[in-house]
């Protein structure tokens, strides 16, 4: 499939060419592209900053989404404490076509889409026609299968996200998902939601 070849050939052009964050700040302010920036809930003068990098076909990152982060958004993102910056890291070709479906239904409808792909990954993931598989997930969040495939080959969309996956690596050594950056300091693992809050709160005082 084409959007496979470009993932290969485009990160391989990437890496050669050595952009990182300065192709995405270029990426973000080059057209007020709306898909084009940071996605982020909370407020935007929190605290604390949680910046998280994954992979849409990781279990561990589908799992985190599950199991921790309903209760960091509950105790720490809807209570103005901290914040969630969401940064794509694409592991495959599959991630970076779920990654791309995310963000075409535009920041209103991304972390919704976001939601279902982790929920309902092992079944799109896995599926004999995985393209297929988000297409029909595109439709059921309000978007055509000719929206989906105009975003597969948007290759400024397509790029802004390989760039994420690089300044990811370069900037804060980021090599598997999901990796959390709580104010500027990678964590190493992913922790347990007890050291999860310990940290936060530490830092929330």
């Amino acid at each position: 499939m084409k959007y496979i070849q470009r993932f290969i050939l485009t990160l391989a052009v990437i890496l050669l060419a050595g952009l990182g964050a300065e192709a995405r700040a270029q990426a973000a302010s080059a057209g007020a592209d709306p898909r084009l920036q940071d996605m982020v809930i909370g407020k935007a003068d929190a605290k604390i900053t949680i910046i998280e990098y994954a992979s849409l076909t990781c279990p561990h990152c589908a799992a985190f989404h599950a199991d921790i982060l309903p209760a960091v958004k509950a105790d720490y993102i809807d209570t103005g404490k901290a914040k969630l910056v969401f940064r794509d890291f694409p592991l495959d070709n599959l991630a970076f076509a779920g990654a791309i479906l995310a963000r075409c239904g535009g920041p209103d409808r991304y972390f919704t889409f976001l939601n279902v792909l982790f929920a309902q990954q092992r079944q799109w993931a896995t599926a004999s026609d995985p393209k297929a598989a988000l297409t029909q997930i595109a439709r059921l969040g309000g978007v055509s299968a000719e929206q989906f495939d105009a975003c597969l080959a948007d290759k400024a969309l397509g790029d802004y996200i390989l760039n994420s996956r690089l300044e990811g690596n370069q900037k804060f050594n980021v090599n598997s998902t999901p990796t959390l950056i709580i104010n500027g300091k990678t964590e190493a693992g992913v922790p347990s939601l007890d050291e999860l809050r310990k940290k936060l709160d530490a830092l929330a005082k």
